[in-house]
């Protein structure tokens, strides 16, 4: 298996002038997001050798709720992706997890959406809950296994 990274984007959250940036929480819609995005990752039977999540709020508790659903004990706090988390950096993380392994990044946009473009040189929109899936073809070219946004997420986890 060609080593492949995930990315999850952090459910909505509450409103900017709810409480400082890094703290802002997932809202209930945002937690179910986060909930169903695992569930739906389980039904597809995609596990996880290593999930790494921003140290923001809403990001590390869709990360948790998410790992939750996938029965993913662990989840690796990473402050690179905490905001400007850019394709060199995710390579490394890639690099330091080791060959052949299936990584998922839950972290915020627009990074994401700009890692996946210059990944694969597609044009993505990555909304709030949505998944992406890239399989690695060189060290810096990969090619799009799946977009998902939350309303194919939700059906999905209705098959599990």
């Amino acid at each position: 298996m060609a080593q492949q990274l995930w990315f999850l984007r952090h459910g909505e959250a509450e409103p900017h002038d709810a409480r400082p940036d890094a703290d802002r929480r997932l809202t209930q819609r945002g937690e179910e997001q986060a909930r169903i995005a695992g569930a739906a990752l389980a039904a597809l039977d995609i596990s996880f050798q290593l999930v790494l999540s921003s140290p923001r709020v809403r990001a590390l508790d869709t990360a948790r709720l998410a790992c939750e659903e996938l029965r993913h004990e662990r989840v690796v706090i990473d402050d690179a992706l905490s905001g400007g988390f850019e394709i060199d950096d995710a390579l490394v993380l890639a690099a330091a997890a080791g060959e052949d392994k299936r990584i998922l990044f839950v972290g915020h946009d627009p990074d994401f959406t700009q890692i996946v473009r210059d990944l694969t040189g597609g044009e993505i929109d990555m909304k709030k809950g949505g998944v992406a899936g890239v399989r690695m073809r060189t060290a810096r070219r990969a090619e799009l296994l799946v977009l998902l946004r939350p309303r194919e997420i939700s059906l999905l986890a209705r098959v599990r």
